[in-house]
C-alpha cells in the first residue's frame, strides 16, 4: 500500500486484527445464526476504547485521528460487519455529530457513557417514507412552551432497541430541508417505543430497530444545533459515517480475498489445486486490485477529514466505490469456493449477505453518483 501510514498507525491496525481474530471473528458465524450478537461484546470494545477511538480524550474518546479509526473500521469489517456497525454508529454518526454541533453540557452529559459503552447512542433519520429523501421526513417537531413535542416513526435504525439515547431528526418548521431540527432524546422519555426489525437478509445479528415517538417532551436544551439547522446536522453526520463505512466494505474484500486465497490453495480438482486455474487466478486478481483502490480512496477521504478540509465528495466516492466492490468480491468469493460457498461453514456467504446493505445504507450507489455528478458539473439532480 503505497499509502504511508505511521508507525503509530501501524500498531493500530495490528493490534486492531489481534483483538478482531480473538474476540469476534470466532463468533460471528453463530451470531449470525442465532441473529444476536453477544452485548458483552459492547463491554469488550469500551475496554479497548473503540466505541470513543476517534472521540476527543477530554469526554473520554481515545483521541485518534481518522486514517486510524478507518483502520480499526476495516479490521472489523474484516471479522463482523454486525460489530462493526456498533462502532461506526457510536462513532461516526452520533459522537462526532455530538462534538460538532453540541453544547458543552451536551457533551459532557452523552458522550462519556457513550465513550464506556454504558450509554449508547443511534441515529433516527430515515423514516418509512423518507430515505433517500431526507428533506421529506414527516416526524413532527412541535412547540409546548418552553418544551417540544415528537410524534412521528423511524426505521432501520442501527442500536434502534439497545440505544439509551437517540439523536431524532424532526420538522420543526415548513417543507423542505429547512425545516428540520435535531434533538438529542433519551430512549426511557415516556411515548417513545422500540421494536427490532427482524427477517434480514444480512447484518441479521446486528440490532436494528424501528422507533415510534407519542407526544415525547424533549426539553428545547436537549435541541442539537440551532431551530431549522437539522438538514446541515444530518449531511454532516454523513460525510463523517460513509468513511467508515467504505473501511467497513474495504474489510469485507479483503476479508473475502484472504479465504478465497486459503481455499484455492487447499481444494483440488482436475488433480491440481484450483489456485493454479487461470479463470480462478482472474477472479483472484480482479478482487486485490479493487480491494487495494478501495481502500486508498477510503483514505485519502479520512486524510482529507482529518486536514479539516471539506471532504463530501472524498467521502461519497469512497463510500461508493468501496460498497460496491465489497458485493463484487463476495460475490466472486461465492464462486471460487463453489457449493461451499453457499453454506456458513465457510464466511463468503455472510461476507456476501453483509456487504450488499452498504450499498444502501448512508446513501445509496444512486445517490453517491448524484452527488459526484454534482462535485464534476455544478450541477445538481436533486430536487
Amino acid at each position: 500500500m503505497d499509502f504511508e501510514l505511521t508507525d503509530e498507525q501501524q500498531l493500530i491496525r495490528s493490534s486492531a486484527r489481534e483483538f478482531c481474530d480473538r474476540e469476534i471473528a470466532p463468533y460471528a458465524r453463530e451470531w449470525d445464526r442465532t441473529e444476536t450478537v453477544d452485548e458483552g461484546i459492547v463491554r469488550k470494545l469500551a475496554e479497548v476504547g473503540w466505541l470513543g477511538a476517534a472521540l476527543p480524550e477530554d469526554y473520554g474518546g481515545l483521541g485518534l485521528d481518522t486514517v486510524s479509526y478507518s483502520l480499526i473500521a476495516e479490521e472489523l469489517g474484516r471479522a463482523d460487519s454486525n460489530v462493526r456497525g456498533i462502532v461506526s454508529a457510536s462513532i461516526g454518526l452520533v459522537g462526532k455529530t455530538l462534538v460538532r454541533w453540541g453544547t458543552e453540557e451536551q457533551k459532557r452529559r452523552w458522550l462519556p457513557g457513550l465513550c464506556a459503552g454504558e450509554a449508547l447512542g443511534c441515529y433516527a433519520l430515515t423514516e418509512p417514507g423518507s430515505g433517500s429523501d431526507p428533506a421529506s421526513l414527516a416526524t413532527r417537531a412541535e412547540r409546548a412552551g418552553g418544551d417540544w413535542l415528537l410524534t412521528g416513526s423511524k426505521i432501520f435504525i442501527t442500536l434502534g432497541t439497545w440505544a439509551r439515547f437517540a439523536i431524532v431528526f424532526a420538522r420543526s418548521g415548513g417543507a423542505g430541508a429547512r425545516g428540520i431540527t435535531a434533538f438529542v432524546v433519551p430512549t426511557d422519555s415516556p411515548g417513545f417505543t422500540a421494536r427490532k426489525v427482524e427477517g434480514k437478509l444480512g447484518l441479521r445479528a446486528q440490532d436494528t430497530g424501528e422507533l415510534f415517538l407519542d407526544g415525547v417532551r424533549v426539553p428545547d436544551e436537549n435541541r442539537l444545533g440551532g431551530e431549522g439547522e437539522g438538514f446541515k446536522v444530518a449531511m454532516s453526520a454523513l460525510d463523517t459515517g460513509r468513511i467508515s463505512v467504505a473501511a467497513g466494505c474495504v474489510g469485507i474484500a479483503q476479508g473475502c480475498l484472504d479465504a478465497c486465497v486459503g481455499y484455492a490453495r487447499e481444494r483440488r480438482q482436475f488433480g491440481k489445486p484450483i489456485a493454479s486455474f487461470q479463470l480462478v487466478q482472474e477472479l483472484l486478481a480482479d478482487m486485490a486490485v479493487e480491494t487495494e483502490a478501495a481502500r486508498l480512496l477510503t483514505l485519502r477521504a479520512a486524510a482529507a477529514a482529518d486536514a479539516g478540509r471539506p471532504h463530501t465528495l472524498e467521502s461519497s466516492t469512497a463510500k461508493y466505490y468501496a460498497s460496491e466492490v465489497s458485493v463484487r468480491a463476495a460475490n466472486a468469493a461465492v464462486q471460487v469456493h463453489g457449493g461451499y460457498g453457499y453454506v456458513d461453514e465457510y464466511p463468503v456467504g455472510k461476507y456476501l449477505r453483509d456487504a450488499r446493505v452498504t450499498t444502501l445504507y448512508e446513501g445509496t450507489s444512486q445517490i453517491q453518483k448524484l452527488i459526484i455528478g454534482r462535485a464534476l458539473t455544478g450541477e445538481s439532480a436533486f430536487a
